[in-house]
């Protein structure tokens, strides 16, 4: 197992160490199950006496005046530290440029000498490839699509014609961008086709978890915007823009052409009407059906969904029906017997 020295950990996270700097360091664990060898972490000093009471060699904390009697490192961020730590410890495999046999490359495909293509990947005409893109396997590129740098698309995704990912765009298995939207009209008793001849683009730094489907444009594009995460099993209809550094959580959907702003968060099972906005910093509660607009920065919850105060303040009196209920009978009663 490989590892690093404390003094390596302290100064990729720019923390301050306190113990012998050559302490070799093979993983990162919770408390509960941190071994010899290990660094465990404590987000703030209510968790610090229970990583004290771990078997881990050196600890990761915030910074503290609180005597810690074990080598450890002080950060400003234990999360951030934490997530460098883990990447540091268990780098990525790179694999090795170059297209496997059983791959399908158009001639017209452009691709860049670092490109590594896994087991029967097909490749499309005019595709292009950019540097060190990683296609693992069974990965479909569709006609003109273009890869920027460093892509790593994962097991049987699939990129429907003219789909645009920036630089270090991450696709999980079974992800499915650029298939037709949901657009229909009503002719004579029969639902009529709207063609979908737009198409998906993705900005730089996306992560799009396993099994999501974005749909391509009616007219011009879907786009996410730079740095956002789409986690497992969302969908996301054609039109819809999502700003940057936004997070979409598991098994949301996003209707048609609504706009999403910079640093939203959408919590899991939550639900977006379409042609809606969704402000900047805008949070929205799990398992929530938004049917309205919602101003930046305010935080909605409940189906049809609302501003959280007025929404709290609704389900206290619910659960308060009860004993008015039984008051508002004893009433009755009483006002009867007179």
């Amino acid at each position: 197992m490989a590892s690093i020295t404390l003094q390596e950990i302290a100064r990729h996270v720019g923390g301050t160490l306190c113990g012998p700097p050559e302490l070799e360091i093979v993983g990162i664990a919770p408390a509960d199950v941190a071994a010899q060898g290990f660094m465990t972490f404590a987000e703030n000093e209510a968790y610090l006496q229970k990583a004290l009471a771990s078997e881990a060699s050196a600890l990761l904390i915030p910074r503290t005046e609180v005597e810690v009697d074990r080598p450890h490192v002080q950060v400003d961020h234990v999360r951030v530290a934490f997530a460098k730590i883990l990447a540091l410890l268990h780098p990525e495999p790179k694999p090795i440029a170059g297209i496997h046999p059983s791959a399908v490359v158009d001639p017209t495909a452009q691709l860049d000498e670092t490109v590594h293509v896994g087991p029967n990947c097909v490749i499309e005409k005019h595709a292009i490839l950019g540097p060190s893109v990683v296609l693992t396997s069974q990965v479909y590129v569709g006609p003109r699509c273009s890869l920027g740098a460093d892509c790593k698309l994962f097991p049987q995704v699939t990129l429907y014609a003219d789909t645009m990912l920036g630089d270090r765009v991450r696709i999980h298995a079974g992800s499915v961008l650029g298939s037709d939207g949901y657009g229909y009209v009503l002719d004579e008793g029969f639902h009529r086709k709207i063609p979908q001849v737009g198409h998906v683009a993705i900005e730089d730094d996306v992560e799009i978890g396993a099994n999501v489907t974005i749909d391509c444009g009616a007219l011009g594009a879907t786009r996410i915007g730079k740095g956002s995460k789409i986690d497992n099993l969302v969908q996301i209809g054609h039109n819809v823009v999502i700003g940057e550094h936004s997070i979409v959580i598991a098994q949301s959907g996003i209707a048609g052409s609504s706009r999403i702003g910079r640093y939203v968060i959408l919590a899991g099972q939550s639900g977006i009407a379409g042609h809606l906005s969704i402000g900047d910093k805008a949070v929205v509660a799990a398992q929530s059906g938004v049917m309205h607009s919602i101003p930046a920065g305010e935080k909605w919850m409940g189906s049809p969904a609302q501003p959280d105060r007025k929404a709290k303040r609704q389900l206290i009196a619910i659960t308060q029906l009860p004993e008015w209920m039984k008051k508002l009978k004893a009433q009755f009663l009483k006002d009867k017997e007179l």
